[in-house]
């Protein structure tokens, strides 16, 4: 596996049992509760209802055509600097899929998203003990804020 053989782009209404599983087993690695029933429903209406959607969904996509790894962000506002964001809620790659480029891919097609928005700036979290989230972070050139939350600029 290698980033000229995987794709990223933006997930369609059939991709959502497989983001579901995906951010299934993303909870239980952060150790958190199971999504509540009904989560494709909930996912499909945001990404996918009438009228304009705040939320995007971005899907890695291995040549086989298996669903590694998604990445969810949506526009915020931050009152102390009075400007939009965008805010990357989720970024999971299925264990088998780490290391092979995949992440990156995931992260430019987010920043791609806050350019083509106009929106200046990326922010996340991930938890503290996650280290080797905080590494794959740091190593893109993101600067860590208390919580772990992280910034980056939309242009590289």
């Amino acid at each position: 596996m290698s980033e000229r053989e995987a794709v990223v782009r933006h997930a369609h209404p059939e991709d959502l049992p497989r983001v579901v599983e995906l951010i299934t087993e993303h909870a239980a690695y952060e150790k958190a509760e199971p999504p509540a029933p009904g989560l494709v429903d909930r996912l499909a209406g945001l990404l996918f209802g009438p009228g304009p959607s705040r939320l995007r969904c971005f899907v890695a996509v291995l040549p086989d055509g298996t669903l590694a790894g998604y990445a969810t962000c949506a526009p915020e506002l931050s009152t102390w600097n009075g400007a939009e964001y965008l805010h990357m809620d989720c970024l999971y790659l299925a264990e088998p899929s780490r290391g092979h480029g995949l992440g990156p891919l995931l992260m430019a097609a987010v920043r791609a998203e806050a350019r083509t928005l106009g929106l200046p700036e990326l922010r996340w979290q991930t938890p503290a003990w996650n280290e080797d989230a905080i590494r794959f972070y740091d190593r893109l050139g993101a600067t860590s804020k208390e919580k772990r939350s992280y910034a980056l600029p939309a242009e590289a």
